[in-house]
């Protein structure tokens, strides 16, 4: 049997994350951002198999510097530099034009570490599932930017965790097929 994983990072991460994305909302206007963030350390504990409570925790947190006024120093403060140096690698620099912006984001995550990898996957998931009630143009997006991930991952993705880039291969199928006007 497996030790329970120690949950007083996690709930610490929650309520941080709580916290700094309040008043947020998700693109359908009804759900709260923070879900998106609980979703996505929930999809790597239970669908990938994730125990590090430091990985999950970057889940958690993942969006708080690219979204809200919290810094890196912010998160080193509260959750140390291993998780904080996560969380900035899965931080878009806005300050960039958006397509030199997105192409040193993607070349960033290329070359992470599996931490990161796999709180991108989870958050690549949750959006995959998250679109569906959306307009087309969303959903497509979202589509194009799961191929383009799993097309950087895939090649040397550690083997212990090519089931976490899979589950996102099924999502993105699954999503293709749904998509409206198709067959």
């Amino acid at each position: 049997m497996k030790p329970p994983i120690d949950l007083t990072p996690l709930l610490k991460a929650i309520s941080f994350a709580a916290q700094r994305h309040h008043g947020q909302m998700r693109k359908d206007r009804k759900t709260p951002y923070v879900a998106h963030p609980m979703r996505v350390a929930t999809l790597l504990a239970q669908e990938f198999g994730v125990r590090d409570p430091d990985i999950l925790c970057a889940a958690l947190l993942h969006d708080t510097i690219e979204d809200t006024t919290t810094d890196h120093d912010d998160i080193v403060k509260e959750f140390g530099a291993r998780v904080a140096g996560w969380v900035s690698a899965l931080t878009k620099d806005k300050r960039m034009a958006e397509e030199a912006r997105e192409r040193a984001y993607f070349d960033g995550l290329a070359a992470a570490c599996v931490e990161v990898k796999l709180c991108k996957l989870g958050d690549t998931l949750d959006n995959l599932m998250d679109v569906r009630g959306l307009e087309r143009p969303s959903q497509e997006k979202a589509l194009a930017k799961a191929r383009h991930l799993l097309e950087l991952f895939a090649p040397g993705f550690p083997a212990e965790w090519t089931h976490a880039l899979e589950r996102v291969r099924r999502a993105a199928a699954e999503l293709e097929v749904a998509l409206p006007g198709n067959p």
